[in-house]
This record gives structure tokens, sequence and C-alpha cells, in this order.
């Protein structure tokens, strides 16, 4: 009926999958929640299934009459592939979904093999149909499935009742009638406040033939006065319905949602709507059992159903809000505390445990707000914080699952069968109670009152279903979902509940077995404050499996078993493996206590011992106590060097180092004592951050240091501590100023490679020659070293004294791609040049610039490599004169007409340099120093105070041979321009003296222009026309043109002389009734007074004749192809200043300039749109249309179907 309707509602949700929880691997389906009732899994888009399922569910005749129905009517689905077999499907899928949904213990149940009946595939479930659509569907599939049944008619028993409109004739009195029949009646929202005022409307008010519209009586044959008027003749057992909440609204030609308030009353008597009223009170008397809601708009939303479980075979308790409404009076304050309000939501389930992904649903509930908005940036996380309160909070499952400490949940519960559910003190109901909210997977409590909340707004009622008074339930049929339910499907029922729960005790007992490994004391040894193995090939741990559910009594229990040979008493103590070497933590005391709560998980350390010592030394434990592993350096010099054999890690540069623990509460006093080394000496820290290359530099700790602890001083594991004796301190390795010590040995002494090309071949040549031909050498180097240096030890190096006699020679960085950089200032260090260690450098011939001079590369032509190319060096006091000329002079150039122009990074030859000032001073201006590129070009520059502009002539939407042309766009539109030529004149002159002076130029020599006012000049950037330069006597300065700009003119057909507030727009008015549009006119809008869309809308009304109220404008936005509206108010209030701001089109958000595309609507016409035509070369072609505003894809509607056999 309305398409695709399915859509997803934004809302809070912890779980990915559209608010479904991961499973893992293997997991069974969860039992059922606190209400005792099973939900439906929605398959993508079911969810108006599931909302009728229900509501059939819970109409206790339906399900009885269904379940009467046994295999010999049915067939049995296990021959449903038998040609020759008449098996009815579809009721014996209903059947055992409705089985399943009041005996099965789980959360939910699936829809799949009663979809698969009725013939739908993938595409079908996860596309959301009407659910009045699918009630009077499914109620046919099921009379053509009973065909030749004894079910046959109980839908027609149920459901089935008959109206008959009557037309009296008010000359004879003779009335006709005629009789319908109705499963469920539709009546109007639109107009009524209720339910009971639809009814009257429909079967008591009477429509009157008069005047125009008379009716042909067939007793009198002839146009008389008569009153039409229905009456219910017969009344279902069920009452059905509809509300009808979408219309469609013709003069938008769009659907819509009635929203407003629509009340239906949970008792209702029909006695005034019926035609015989001789009976009781309690034949009319009907009571309101279900209410289907639709969430969301005319286009998508969600389904869901409120029931009364008229045998209540739910346990109906006071909903979450309630039951925690008390304790939140007396716990407002404590919301700030997540630690109270987390510990009082769990505890108020009953195993004292939940999903983490359940946790934070509860908790919006509770405080009303979001983790992530109440406690995150305080807090961190919602896994974080339970996490670091781990003493409160025991995470299980592999953090899927959320206990308290203190009492925890059994790991197994024991659910009993739905079917013998003895009801708790909460089943006792209360009047108005056994309501419920059924919402796919979800069931939950809600009170009778909450069903008024369903008459008006987003999320309202949809369908209403009512059954009559008299029907009363059997005591039998009390809080026993299996009554009358077949003993096949109870069979069925009770073997799937085995099979649950056989998974589900396999699960929880592979999920509650943890590997533990066992430490024992026998095999470790304290050193340096940790436990280390006494033997390396000894096997350090014993792996366990063990149950979480056990306590640690048990636990002690085995291990002794294992250790036959232990003596003494036996302590469990939680152990780390650290870099320095095992420590322990806290230990495991109480026996009474099962693993699960003491928070062992799987992987945990346990250390074996008496709990005292280990090996005759005293074993210190606790976090504060952690060891950690420092690098200790000592020198290593001379005969000590000698003595060690190299035992350090660098033996060879002067320093040893040796790895030792200590405790983290030791003070660095007592390490320099357990070092055994004097006062005197001194402990440093390893600087860090410190340059590549060159000495190393150390802290040294000041004396007030050594009072404090290693953790105190944030030192870590494998941080480095130079440890130096009195007799050290002085020697030429290591230099001490104030607190820092340096400390120079061989292993910072670096290199350079450098690399000599005989001969660098651009072209022709293999690259395994020239790589044959490079000779390289490996040259120490420092970070002080010059470069001529390096470059003298290279020479010598490479052997080439004698082949780079007399010839000069440079050294050049390579980069990554091979090619070669601009020379190296050989006056400087390594470290000024920029020069890092262990790269590259290039012995190349010619000269190295000097600190005062700068290398510029150069090239002769339009173009960088078309023509010349070289390289220079010229003084930083150098003019650009001085340098043109030298770079003239390098080329053998002839004539004097050369300049200079720079090349960015791009390679786009800049403005012309004609300033002869110094190249330093011109360097600060535009200049980058050794990355100078200077482009010569044979052109003569524009004199000082002159522009050369390049000049396009405005075509419009004419085409005509053309030399050189290009496509531009104005606001959206495109257009098409042809080049006229350049023109050059003085920055001074005005914008009239321009257009005059094109004027002249040959390609317009025949364009008749009476004044240069019929010219419009535009500027051009990139392609689009930007701006219109006005002001015909400003200078081309003030318009703040430059050389090298580009504008085109257009010719008018009358003057024109813009002011600075008067905007160009091009207009598209839309052809009512009609997908087109006139062609687009220029508006000038002066907006210097009124800037606001009345200013606008009132012009355009002007222009056109039409009322201003009744026209909808609208920007063209050509980089998105999308239209942005104007509001139709002018003005907004300031809260603060009290003052009406006026709305401006000229700024945020709408900006309007010269060339943009206004849209208008004529708002009173039925079918109107503003199209946008991207302009083709043969102005043919039309782009795509575009309406005002977005408009978001919708899914193709699909019909609702279900296919059934043939049982006739």
């Amino acid at each position: 009926m309305f398409g695709s309707l399915f859509e997803e509602e934004e809302g809070f949700s912890l779980v990915p999958s559209g608010g479904r929880v991961v499973k893992r691997e293997g997991e069974p389906p969860p039992p059922r929640g606190r209400v005792n009732l099973s939900g439906i899994k929605n398959q993508g888009g079911t969810c108006y299934l599931n909302s009728l399922l229900q509501t059939l569910l819970f109409t206790p005749e339906f399900r009885e009459e269904l379940f009467s129905l046994g295999p010999k009517e049915l067939g049995c689905l296990e021959d449903k592939d038998k040609p020759e077999a008449k098996v009815r499907v579809i009721p014996l899928e209903l059947q055992r979904l409705f089985a399943r949904l009041l005996l099965v213990d789980q959360q939910s149940a699936s829809t799949g093999d009663l979809t698969d009946s009725f013939g739908w595939n993938n595409s079908e479930e996860s596309r959301q149909h009407d659910v009045q659509e699918l009630n009077r569907i499914l109620f046919s599939a099921l009379e053509h499935s009973l065909v030749d049944t004894s079910g046959s008619a109980f839908i027609q028993r149920l459901y089935h009742g008959t109206t008959v409109n009557s037309i009296l004739c008010k000359e004879c009195g003779n009335i006709s009638q005629r009789q319908e029949d109705f499963l469920d009646l539709t009546v109007c929202v639109r107009g009524v406040c209720g339910l009971e005022g639809a009814l009257w409307d429909m079967f008591v008010e009477e429509e009157m033939f008069e005047g125009s519209n008379l009716y042909r009586c067939g007793q009198c044959d002839q146009l008389v006065t008569a009153a039409k008027s229905a009456k219910l003749r017969k009344l279902p057992p069920f009452l059905t319905v509809s509300l009808l909440r979408f219309n469609f609204d013709f003069a938008r030609c769009e659907r819509y949602k009635e929203t407003g308030r629509y009340t239906f009353p949970l008792t209702i008597n029909l006695r005034p709507f019926c035609e015989q009223t001789e009976d009781e009170d309690s034949e009319y008397s009907y009571e309101l059992f279900s209410v289907i809601i639709h969430k969301g708009g005319c286009y998508g939303g969600h389904y869901h159903v409120y029931i009364k479980d008229m045998d209540h075979l739910g346990l109906w308790e006071p909903p979450v809000r309630e039951r925690g409404r008390e304790e939140e009076r007396t716990t407002i304050p404590e919301k700030d505390d997540p630690l109270s309000v987390l510990s009082s939501i769990i505890a108020q389930e009953e195993s004292r445990s939940m999903l983490l992904d359940q946790l934070g649903q509860r908790l919006m509930d509770k405080i009303g707000s979001s983790w992530s908005k109440k406690y995150r940036k305080l807090h961190g996380s919602i896994g974080k914080f339970l996490q670091n309160h781990s003493d409160v909070f025991v995470l299980v499952n592999n953090g899927t699952r959320v206990a308290l400490k203190a009492n925890p949940p059994s790991p197994v519960t024991q659910h009993s069968s739905p079917a013998h559910t003895t009801p708790g003190p909460s089943s006792t109901p209360d009047p108005g109670s056994h309501w419920f909210d059924l919402n796919d997977s979800t069931v939950t409590s809600i009170h009778e009152r909450d069903v008024e909340k369903m008459y008006q707004g987003k999320e309202s009622a949809y369908m209403l279903f009512y059954r009559k008074t008299l029907l009363r339930r059997p005591s039998g049929a009390l809080r026993n979902p299996g009554y009358k339910v077949p003993p096949h499907l109870l069979e069925m029922a009770e073997e799937e509940n085995r099979r649950l729960q056989q998974r589900r005790e396999e699960f929880e007992a592979s999920n509650n077995s943890v590997e533990l490994r066992l430490h024992l004391a026998p095999r470790y040894r304290l050193e340096n404050g940790a436990l280390k193995p006494i033997s390396i090939e000894q096997k350090e741990a014993t792996n366990l499996t063990f149950d979480l559910r056990r306590t640690v009594g048990d636990l002690r229990m085995i291990i002794y078993q294992m250790q036959d040979l232990w003596d003494g008493d036996m302590a469990l103590t939680v152990a780390r493996s650290l870099p320095a070497g095992l420590h322990l933590y806290n230990t495991l005391t109480d026996d009474e206590v099962s693993l699960y709560s003491a928070g062992i998980l799987t992987g945990t350390d346990l250390f074996v011992w008496n709990g005292r010592e280990v090996c005759g030394a005293a074993v210190q434990t606790g976090a504060e106590w952690e060891p950690m592993l420092l690098t200790v350096v000592r020198p290593s010099l001379g005969e000590e060097e000698e003595d060690r054999g190299g035992e350090g890690e660098e033996g060879g540069s002067g320093l040893s180092k040796e790895s030792r623990g200590f405790a983290g509460r030791v003070t660095l006093g007592e390490v320099r004592e357990a070092l055994g080394e004097p006062q005197e000496s001194l402990l440093c820290q390893e600087k860090r951050g410190g340059e590549g290359g060159g000495a190393s530099g150390w802290r040294v700790f000041p004396p007030g240091d050594m009072q404090r602890t290693l953790k105190e001083l944030a030192l870590k594991d494998g941080d480095a501590l130079l440890v130096l004796e009195p007799q050290t301190q002085d020697s030429s390795v290591f230099s001490v100023s104030g607190d820092m010590v340096t400390v120079t040995t061989p292993s910072d002494c670096r290199w350079l490679q450098v690399e000599y090309r005989p001969e660098r071949r651009r072209r022709g040549g293999g690259e395994g020659e020239e790589d044959e031909e490079r000779m390289r050498a490996k040259v120490p180097a420092s970070g002080n070293m010059l470069l001529c240096e390096v470059k003298q030890r290279a020479i010598a190096e490479l052997q080439l004294q004698e082949q780079l006699a007399g010839v000069a020679c440079c050294l050049r960085q390579v980069d990554r791609t091979g090619k070669l950089l601009p020379p190296v200032c050989e006056e400087l260090s390594v470290r000024d040049a920029g020069v890092r260690l262990m790269t590259s450098l290039s012995l190349c011939p010619g000269t190295a610039p000097k600190d005062t001079q700068l290398f510029l590369y150069f090239s002769v032509g339009t173009a960088p490599s078309s023509g010349l190319e070289g390289e220079i060096i010229v003084e930083r006091s150098s003019t650009v004169k001085q340098v043109g000329n030298d770079c003239v002079s390098f080329g053998l150039l002839v004539g004097d007409g050369w300049h200079l122009r720079r090349l960015d990074w791009c390679e786009e030859v800049g403005e012309a340099l004609m300033d002869e000032v110094s190249n330093q001073n011109y360097k600060t201006g535009c200049l980058d120093a050794d990355w100078l590129i200077q482009g010569v070009t044979h052109d003569n520059p524009p004199g000082n105070g002159f522009l050369k502009l390049s000049v396009w002539l405005y075509e419009g939407m004419k085409l005509c041979p053309l030399v050189k042309m290009c496509v531009c766009l104005v606001g959206g539109a495109m257009v098409e321009l042809r080049t006229v030529g350049q023109v050059e004149i003085s920055e001074e002159a005005t914008l009239e003296e321009l257009k005059t002076q094109v004027l002249t130029l040959p390609a317009l020599q025949y364009v008749c222009v009476p004044t240069p006012a019929f010219l419009r000049v535009w500027q051009l950037e990139g392609q689009r026309l930007t701006r219109i330069l006005r002001g015909q006597q400003h200078t081309l300065r003030k318009l703040k043109l430059c050389s090298g700009v580009e504008f085109c003119v257009q010719q008018l057909l009358r003057e024109e002389d813009l002011g600075p507030k008067e905007v160009l727009l091009r207009v598209q008015m839309g052809v009512p009734g009609e997908q087109g549009y006139y062609p687009p006119e220029d508006l000038v809008w002066d907006a210097s007074r009124d800037p606001s869309p009345r200013s606008l809308r009132s012009a355009l009304a002007s222009t056109y004749g039409l009322s201003p109220d009744s026209l909808l404008l609208a920007k063209h936005q050509p980089h998105t192809h999308t239209w942005e509206t104007f509001s139709n108010w002018s003005q907004q209030v300031s809260k603060r200043k009290k003052k009406k701001k006026a709305e401006s089109l000229l700024g945020a958000p709408f900006h309007l300039k010269d060339g943009d595309i206004i849209g208008v609507k004529v708002t009173n016409a039925a079918l109107w749109f503003i199209v946008l035509v991207a302009f083709q070369p043969n102005n043919q072609g039309v782009g795509p249309e575009k309406k005002m505003g977005p408009i978001k894809a919708r899914k193709p509607e699909v019909a609702l179907s279900i296919n059934v056999g043939v049982f006739r």
C-alpha cells in the first residue's frame, strides 16, 4: 500500500546491526526475559508482520481454532516436497511458530519458515508493507489454505461482520438497502477527534440527496430528495479497526501522515451504530486488547504492538522506570557518581549481572542521558571504567557480561519451562495491568494508561483490535501456555527446550573454563627484586585447565594432589611476567570465593608458595613493588675493557651495558649502594631527543633525587642509567658541565658517503653502464666537520688527486629520485649546511657557491625545458638587471629584449621582474635563495604602471565559427566565449576608457556599439564569470585589476551602469502545470535599501505581474546541483539585544552575487517543477530535473502477496 516503509529510526543504541547483540560463534539463543514472553526476530523489514502475528497469538480464540486442526486435515510438513501430497504449509508453519512462542524458552523466535511458506524471498523480507494490507491478505491466504477442512470458516466466525447501506425516498418512503461484508473497518482520522466521532459520522449521520444532487427512486421512477445512511447489521466477536492516518495532499502532490490527536476508548458500546438494538448491552460491548503502533512518517517507520495478555501468560511487573522511581528520588544527587549508578542498575537484576550492551540502555533509561554525554569526558569509555573498578565489577564471557563482584551470579541458571511457570507475587494482576509492549525481539511491561500516549504524534496508533466482553476465558487457560496445544507440538517444544538447555550448558562449561599457569616456588629464586627461574632448561610454568565456577579451595586441593611432596602451607598469589622477571600481586585468601568472583581470567599466572619467602629470601608483593629493568651504563676503558672481555653490549664504544632489575619503591641512593658505587659517583639519565650523530648527553641526578624512589622519578623499563666514578669524570670521553654530562665515544663519529660520477649521462647509455662508472667512498664525518674537509678526504679516499688536479669540483646532495640538488657551501660545517650524517653526496664538476652567493637555475624560452637550460652563481648583492645580463651572457643570447620571470613550483611562468633593486632585497619579496628558478623569455614586458589584459567576447547561447573558444560557467549555466586579443593599458585608466580601447581591437571592428555603456565587462577566473566591473569612472587600480587578468565583454541592448549594491541575477520562471520553464532572463535587483528575501520577491512580482505571496524562490547551487530555498520570513529577533535583525541575501548562507540563477515557483500551481538546463553546444539536450530541495530516493512500490496452493 505504501511501498517501502522501512527505514532506521534515530535513537540510542550500544549494539551494532540495528540494535542486535553480536553473538559469538556457537552461542545459543538467550532465554526469555523477566516477563517470560517471547518476541519475534526482525528479518530486516518484517516488524509489520511481527506485530500482527503477536496480536493473533494473543487472540486466544484464534490460537485455539488454529491448534484444533490436526495432521489429518493439514498434512505433515515432512511430506510437503512430495508432488502427490496436499500439505497445507501456511497453517502448519503458523502452528509451529505459535507453539515456539508459547513454550520454547528463548528470547525470540524466527519467522523464516513462515515467510518461506509465503513464497517470499530475501528482498521481500527486507521490504516493509502496510500492516492492514497484510491482515487482509493473510486472512485470505488462511481461508484458501483451509478449504475443505473443519477450520475453513473460523476466520469468518471470528472476524466477519456486515453493514447495511439504506437510501430512504422522501417522496414515497421506499427504502433501498444493500448489504456489505467486512473483516475490518477503516475509519477516517482527518477532521475527526476520535473513534466514536468517526463511527458516528459513518453510521449515525445521514447524507442528504437534494438540490442539484437528487436520487432516482426505483419506485417513483423520478429524481427525488432522499437520505442515505449506514448501520452495523452483524457484529463479529472481534472487531478490527484501521485508522486512515496516511493521506494524499493534492495541492502539494505528496503523501503525509495525520499526527493529530485521535482518541479511542478502552471499552466501547456499539449499540448506537447498530441496526438491531433490542439485545442486552453486553452484546454490543467491546474491550480493547491490542494496538498496533506506527512510528515514523508516510515513507518510512517502524511497527510495534501494545497487547493485553488475556490469559496472563506473562509475568507482569511495573515498568523499569517505575521500579526505580522511588530509588531515583533518594539517589538524585548520586547521578553524578557513575559507580553508584551502575552498581544500582546491575543490583536490580536477579542474577546481579547483565550483558554489557544492555547496560548502556539501562543507564539511559535511569538517568535520561547516555554514558558518552554524561560521564565519558571525566571517566573515559564505559568499558575502561568497569576495568578500572575491578574491585566492584567483574567482566566475564570475554568481556560481554558484567557482574557485581560482591555477590556474583551463578553462571548456569536453570530456567523452568514456560509451560510450568509458577507465578510469583508480581503475577497477581493490578487493575489495568497485564499490558505488554512487543517490539520485535523485545518484550516489556507497560501500564494501561500508556495506551493513551498513542493518541497523537509521530508514534501513534494505527490499528485497533477489540473483543466482545462476553468472551470469557476458562480457568484452565489462565497462566497455562500449553492450553489446547496439540500433543505433537508439545513434544516438539519439549525437545527444543532440551536441546537448548544442553547447548547452553555446553556453552557455559566451555565459556567458564580457564587456562591457568602455575609457577612453583622451588623453581624460582629472588634476584634484583624479581623472581627468576633457577634453571633455564627447567619448565617455568605448569598449565592447568580449571572451572571458573569452582572455588579457590577446590583449586588449592587440586594443586595439593598434583604436588605429592608439598609440605606446609600453600599460598596462591596472582603473578605477572615483567621485563625484570616474575612479580607477585594479590593473594587469594578466601577459599569459599569462586574464581569467577576473584576476577581470575584465562591466562592468569598463579604463584604457588608458602606466602612468606622464596629460597630463604623475603618477597615483597603488590603493585607498588613492581620491579623495573634498567640498563646500567659504565665506562669501559683500558685494561678494564680487556678484563671484561667485551661482556657489555658495546664493548668497542668505550661503554659497557648490563641489565639490572630494581623494585619500584627503592630509592636512587639504594640503587647506587646495590651497584657497589661510592657516594661520590654520579648517576645520570640519558637525555632524550638529542640530535643524530655527535656526542650523547646525560642529565645528572641532583643530590635531592637520591631519596626519591624510581617510580617517583618516572623511570620505566629499558631506561639507561649512567654510573660515573670520580676517577672517570675528568677523562676525555666524559665532560661535565653543570648538570649535563657529554659522552664522546668512537661510535659518535659517523660517516658520509661520497659518490663520484666522471660523466653524468642524461641521454643514452644504459643504467648499468652508469653504475659501473660511479665510484663511492665512505668518509668518516661529524656534525662539526667542514664540508671542504669532507671533499678533500673523499678525493684522497677515491684516489682522484691527479685526475682532478686543477679542476674545480663541488659537493651536491641527491634526492630520492637521483636528481642533483644545488651545490653546498663548503665554508660551512656539515650541521650548518643542513647535511644529515649517513647520507650520500655527489662529487661533481663545478664551483661551489660561497656564503655570500646564490646558486640559480635558468631556462630560455616561453616554458621550462623548451630551450637552453643553465646554472649560474651570482652575488646576493646583485641587482635583477645584473642577473639578467649574466644569464644572457651565459646563454650567448642576441638582443637586448630579454627579461626575467620567475617560475613557481608547478613550472608556471609568473610576472616579469622589473625592479632594479638588489637581489638581496628582491629575494625577500619573491625569491627563495638556492631554490630560485629563473625563466628568461624574449618578450617585451609592459612598462611600469601598465597592464596587459586578455579580452574574450561573451557570445551567450549562440554559436559561430571561432578561432579560439572556451566553455565558461556563469552561475551554473554554460556559455561560450571567444578570444579577441589583448590590450595594454595604464592602471590609472578608467573602466570607460578600457571599454573604448577594447572596441579598437581588430576582431571587434564590425561590432556596432553606440557608447561604452552598452558593454558589460565580466572578470574571468578559472573559466567562471565571477563579477561585473562597476563604475564607469573607476580606475583599474581601484577595481583591483593586475597584469595577466582575463575579462570578457558582453554587448547589451540598452545602457547599463550598475551601482555597488545592484546585483545581476538570472531568473528561471517555471511554466505552471508543465515540467518546463520560460527562457532565462536577466534581472537587476537593487539591494542597497533592503537585501531581504521579501525585497527580491517584490521585485520579481512587479516584473512578472504576480502576487509576492504566491512566489517561492530558490538559489541554484552549481557545485552540488541542488536548490536552496529562501525563507518566507524577513526578520528575526535577537534574544540578547531584543532588536530586529534583517535577513540579508548578500550574506550567509546565500551570498548572492552576479550571475546567480534564481528559480521562481508559483505556489498555486498543482504540478510545478524548476528544471536546470545544462546548455550544450547545439542548444538541445536538457539536463537533469531539480525539484525545490533534495529528494530522498525511494524504492519502487511492490504489491504484497502470499502464495497459496490449490486444495480443492
